[in-house]
């Protein structure tokens, strides 16, 4: 996430050709620091949202209205008293900064023209939007910065506003091959924080966009570059300004699966893997990519009390298992006390009272044995004990074995429900999760009379062959797919021995192209457990090959007759149907 100084130049182009000219019809202040002005320019109305949140500053063109408070704060009222009905005559942005000024002329209260400046700075936790008079003064600002929360620039009423220069930072857009060189490789530091700490407006992400286009290591120390290697990066980098001076910006949000993963300005080839959207404008970008990102996040949030229920099972269970297992191991020497038994009844009428072992061959094994005695009890009392031992130990086995296949089946099942939660975009999702914990055990459900419904769908995928292809979200969509919607010669994929969506290919009774197999076997790599790793194996087999086992938690399957390839979690070339 960049809201970095080639986004800014892109909101810069797009706002002075669509609001230049236009008059500011509406001041409104939905937050403490955010504004929301309307501006009406030929015929049309835009909203501007301009952001000094300092969690999320934002600056962007949107068809969203929000609700105003009852009283207007005093800086909205400020607003409101200079400029409403004012006109924008151009939005500009200095050198490569994360600053938009609005240049705005009004009338004054004596009907004389004037000018004023608003200056919105995008500058993470130090954003502001501030309101100045033509001459630079300071007429207010939505935050105060007094001379005790900041050394380097008080922003009050009556100040002269500037652009503090905290760091040495040079102008991208006038910055010569020689200056760069300098500037660059003379840091004893990694090349990509080289790049972003020695220009204004590169952010760390087009840092590592420049080294990927120039093929260098982000991460070597940039004052070991070659010369070679240095005049190339400087050429890439003279590429992507001539890109921003020309304003040839490609607005554009990287995606994993549905989860957006960066936004830019510029194409982020370093994002091959991943699948890219273009926008047309960059106001549309950013409106999409925070409101995918707030869904993610909520969904996140929504779910951790889920999460929280399945860990603190999860970790009991493994705890459990593993003292089953070792208690199971312990079980083991349980024919070494029958054997003992045994010996002993052969062999016991020679052992004289009150030995405390006896030397007998075990015909098992042809060897030697010695076998401890309890000196209190008679050969065929100690022969009994061992016996005893024997029919403890093997009972305990008995039970242990059906424990221990309860206990790493619930395991599963609870690795099954996390992975659910991890791929859930919706609280439809959430509910269905929700519905099997509970009638699982894993939590109470709540007695509200209500029937739960559920609306939750499997995610619907087209092949680049025309193939429809079904992922379930969960387990009881697992089991829907394979056993209620698939037929017999539909394919069935899964991710070897790790928790995952079942894929259900539909053939419609066609032999598949080689193509589907591997884009399936992508789908099932990445909506799995395994999505991280760099390579998943992947089972796949006809339908009609699967079977579930009688008594066996939702989305549990077998199958014996099965093909498997190793392939990347990848969604590129595929198709979301919504």
């Amino acid at each position: 996430m960049a809201f970095d100084g080639i986004v800014i130049a892109n909101l810069a182009k797009e706002l002075n050709d669509t609001l230049t000219g236009g008059r500011i019809y509406k001041i409104a202040q939905p937050e403490k620091d955010e504004l929301l002005l309307t501006i009406k320019n030929q015929k049309n109305q835009y909203r501007l949202l301009l952001s000094a949140d300092a969690g999320l500053p934002l600056v962007y063109l949107t068809e969203t209205n929000k609700q105003s408070p009852m009283t207007a704060p005093n800086f909205c009222m400020l607003l409101r008293k200079h400029i409403s009905n004012g006109r924008i005559l151009k939005v500009t942005q200095p050198g490569l900064e994360r600053i938009l000024r609005f240049e705005i002329e009004h009338l004054d209260e004596l009907g004389d023209l004037c000018r004023k400046t608003l200056v919105v700075e995008i500058m993470g936790k130090h954003s502001n939007i501030i309101f100045c008079r033509d001459d630079g003064m300071i007429i207010d600002s939505i935050k105060h910065v007094p001379a005790q929360m900041s050394s380097v620039r008080e922003v009050l009423p009556g100040r002269e506003y500037f652009i503090p220069q905290t760091q040495d930072k040079q102008d991208p857009l006038l910055i010569n091959r020689d200056q760069f060189l300098k500037v660059v490789f003379g840091k004893p530091m990694k090349l990509s924080k080289a790049l972003y700490t020695s220009l204004t407006g590169i952010s760390p992400l087009i840092a590592e966009e420049l080294c990927y286009r120039a093929s260098l290591e982000s991460d070597q120390p940039a004052n070991t570059m070659g010369e070679r290697e240095q005049l190339h990066l400087y050429h890439m980098f003279e590429l992507l300004m001539e890109d921003v001076r020309e304003a040839r910006f490609v607005p554009n949000i990287v995606n994993d699966g549905r989860i957006p993963v960066e936004f830019s300005s510029i194409t982020l080839t370093q994002y091959r893997d991943l699948t890219c959207r273009n926008y047309d404008t960059i106001s549309m970008t950013l409106e999409a990519y925070y409101a995918a990102k707030n869904t993610v996040t909520r969904i996140r949030q929504r779910s951790s009390d889920l999460r929280r229920v399945v860990q603190t099972i999860l970790d009991r269970d493994r705890k459990k298992y593993e003292l089953q297992l070792k208690q199971m191991k312990d079980t083991e020497k349980k024919d070494k006390y029958k054997v003992y038994g045994e010996l002993i009844n052969t062999y016991g009428y020679h052992v004289e009272p009150g030995s405390k072992s006896m030397e007998a061959l075990n015909y098992y094994t042809n060897e030697m044995i010695t076998i401890p005695l309890d000196p209190m009890l008679t050969p065929l009392e100690n022969g009994q004990k061992y016996f005893d031992k024997y029919n403890k130990l093997k009972r305990t086995a008995e039970a242990l074995e059906s424990l221990l296949k309860q206990t790493h089946d619930q395991i599963l099942h609870l690795e099954s429900i996390g992975a659910a939660l991890d791929i859930a975009l919706s609280e439809e999702d959430l509910v269905q999760i929700k519905e099997e914990m509970v009638e699982s055990g894993y939590i109470r459900r709540k007695n509200t009379g209500k029937k739960v419904k559920i609306t939750s769908k499997p995610f619907h995928y087209i092949s680049s062959d025309g193939y429809h292809m079904y992922v379930g979200k969960n387990n009881y969509q697992n089991e829907e797919l394979t056993f209620k919607f698939a037929s017999g010669n539909d394919w069935w994929f899964h991710a070897k021995g790790i928790p995952g969506s079942h894929v259900i290919v539909k053939s419609e009774g066609a032999e598949l192209p080689d193509r589907v197999f591997e884009e399936a076997g992508r789908l099932a790599a990445y909506y799995s457990k395994g999505r991280e790793a760099g390579k998943v194996e992947i089972d796949y087999t006809e339908k009609k090959n699967v079977k579930k086992p009688n008594g066996s938690k939702p989305g549990f399957v077998v199958y014996y007759t099965n093909y498997s390839l190793t392939i990347e979690p990848d969604l590129s070339g595929l198709t979301l149907v919504d």
